[in-house]
């Protein structure tokens, strides 16, 4: 067995973490509000989930806020209660067959509150990450053991899974402080 098929056994592992966490970022509030905040909002509709993106237009007014406008005048209701049971903590009101969603300029203490969901988001992708490092050292350990690495794979193994780990590190932390930086704009 070679090294490398244990590295690149975890990659896609790492990939899917970072995404989740780009997914998350998404959805946190900045300073700006942006209509990636809802758009994968789950909306219960004729006994179905769907996103709220594919029942209604999503857009952003000049005025700091969100505008939907589902596609049928039916959706609008069941977008509504999305709203109210989800944890977006937004309250959208009715207006001509759409919702608004208006968003007033943040507090400091609000920017504080959000910079924490940011680290304990970030924190459950390095525990992740983690995990996946702990996995793959076990894996290298367990192929040299069982005579399948020789020392010197096993050391250059780990050299390299440090590599691959710090790189995926430095990207959590890269889009780490750039949200940071967007919520105390």
């Amino acid at each position: 067995m070679e090294y490398e098929e244990i590295l690149n056994k975890i990659k896609p592992e790492l990939e899917k973490t970072l995404d989740y966490l780009k997914q998350e970022m998404l959805e946190i509030r900045s300073s700006r509000p942006a209509a990636s905040l809802v758009d994968s909002l789950e909306v219960d509709c004729f006994g179905k989930k769907f996103p709220l993106k594919s029942l209604a237009m999503i857009t952003m007014s000049e005025r700091r806020e969100i505008i939907i406008q589902p596609w049928d005048p039916s959706y609008l209701e069941p977008i509504e209660n999305a709203f109210f049971n989800s944890s977006l903590q937004l309250s959208p009101v009715r207006e001509e067959g759409r919702l608004k969603i208006s968003f007033p300029p943040m507090t400091e203490e609000l920017r504080q509150r959000i910079v924490r969901l940011v680290a304990e988001k970030t924190e459950k992708t390095t525990q992740t990450v983690r995990h996946w490092r702990k996995e793959a050292k076990k894996k290298i350990d367990d192929a040299f053991a069982e005579g399948e690495l020789s020392e010197d794979n096993k050391f250059k193994a780990r050299e390299k899974l440090d590599e691959l780990i710090s790189d995926y590190n430095e990207k959590i932390d890269e889009m780490t402080e750039r949200k940071k930086k967007e919520v105390m704009e």
